[in-house]
């Protein structure tokens, strides 16, 4: 089929500024840029970034481009690459019910890199995210549809990554057109439930979307021919009918736990027993936990690796039970044998219930019976994760979740340096954040 080219797309990612955004857009947009540090910051500890940093100096090598955990400076797609292996590396990243995955994390990487590159002021770069954010869930609802699978974060961000690093290099409509073209195509289609049922670095993708786009883009400077990406096609050119006028941006859920999402409803559930009962995890003799289908496939192993304690579901919730929290330390590799941990997996059974399935993937609910070793058996209520859009997440509640996650990486000093930064005034140049993350890591 031969169709024009309407640059309808194009044209809003280029063209659309801070003032054109509805204020609640521009403070989401402020609020995703803490979350996604938040996300970058934790991944700097983990051994994917070790990974991303000698990929990138034996792959990419050196350059001018900084990135946030590291002394080091690389090309643009090098520092893009190695940032997206931290994005996604503790699983604290944002969400997006309807295209089951992780928007934010799947183009941070490259947009915060394409930042750096053109030393970009603050406001300059949430506006890429604004945008970035608005088409990369438009495209992953067509791409899930056009190839009805259910592929994950690292597919749709070489779309997502193309469009916000495309703007902030300032291409024209016709090269960001072939560009976007070209991750289209070139996209890798993560198939997400084998991650999810063998749980490895592999997990969402997302390093090797973020390259993609940031190739797509490159190439496409360099005079590589992209034609037509799925949001051209004329089944789904509807749904760039809302840009503008609809934000997807604010329809992302927020995570306070280190793991998968579907495991974030019966972590809250069996928290808020405890506190409500008064008991600890040495009074728990069996858990129940009732979610859905997708869920209850999740991995049930002890974990070896950081990987496989957060794409799990039986760790995390008893991590959480014996804690009290689910967070950077209780997720690094040396808290993975913590023998009573350990023993309260062994007491956890799942089961599928039918109501909950029903309503997947709209509602991600899940409930929790526990039987305690006094002969009393507790329910909780139904539970969504926490963090839903629904729930009203503003910049207190951003900005909370930031200083619990980070305080045993940074000092209560330089996390309110850093909050000043990315609440303050946005002509700073996006490199003060990095350099502030780096100061405080060192």
């Amino acid at each position: 089929m031969i169709f024009e080219t309407d640059y309808r797309l194009e044209n809003y990612i280029l063209n659309s500024g801070w003032n054109d955004f509805p204020q609640r857009v521009r403070e989401r947009a402020v609020g995703c840029a803490i979350d996604l540090t938040t996300a970058l910051v934790l991944g700097s500890k983990g051994r994917q970034f070790e990974v991303g940093l000698r990929t990138a100096r034996s792959v990419y090598g050196c350059g001018d481009v900084p990135v946030l955990g590291s002394r080091e400076r690389f090309s643009f797609v090098g520092a893009a690459a190695a940032a997206a292996h931290a994005a996604n590396s503790f699983d604290i990243d944002d969400g997006h019910n309807m295209i089951r995955g992780h928007p934010g994390a799947s183009f941070v990487g490259g947009v915060l890199s394409a930042a750096l590159a053109r030393n970009a002021k603050y406001r300059e770069y949430l506006e890429a995210l604004v945008v970035s954010y608005e088409v990369t869930v438009r495209w992953a609802l067509a791409m899930q549809d056009y190839y009805n699978f259910m592929h994950s974060t690292g597919a749709y961000g070489a779309f997502g990554t193309a469009s916000g690093a495309g703007r902030l290099f300032q291409l024209d409509r016709k090269t960001l057109n072939a560009a976007l073209s070209i991750a289209d195509f070139h996209a890798p289609m993560t198939p997400v439930m084998r991650a999810v049922e063998y749980p490895s670095m592999n997990k969402d993708g997302v390093p090797f979307g973020t390259v993609v786009g940031a190739l797509a883009v490159i190439e496409a400077m360099e005079g590589y021919e992209g034609k037509t990406h799925l949001l051209e096609m004329p089944e789904y050119r509807h749904l760039l009918d809302s840009l503008g006028s609809e934000y997807e941006i604010m329809n992302l859920y927020f995570k306070p736990y280190t793991c998968c999402r579907w495991a974030h409803q019966p972590i809250t559930a069996c928290l808020d027993l405890m506190k409500e009962h008064g008991f600890i995890y040495e009074n728990v003799e069996k858990i129940t936990i009732h979610t859905f289908k997708a869920a209850a496939r999740l991995s049930k192993i002890a974990p070896s690796t950081t990987d496989e304690a957060q794409y799990n579901i039986a760790y995390p919730v008893a991590a959480a039970v014996v804690h009290g929290d689910l967070g950077y330390f209780q997720v690094c590799a040396e808290s993975l044998k913590d023998e009573r941990v350990l023993e309260i997996m062994k007491r956890l059974e799942f089961v599928v219930d039918s109501e909950m399935e029903a309503l997947f993937p709209q509602k991600r609910l899940a409930w929790v019976a526990l039987r305690l070793t006094d002969g009393r058996t507790l329910r909780s209520q139904i539970y969504a994760a926490p963090g839903e859009a629904s729930d009203g997440i503003d910049l207190e509640w951003i900005t909370k979740k930031f200083i619990r996650v980070t305080e045993s990486i940074l000092s209560s000093e330089k996390q309110d340096e850093l909050l000043s930064i990315l609440t303050g005034p946005q002509d700073v140049r996006i490199s003060a954040v990095v350099e502030a993350v780096n100061a405080g890591l060192a």
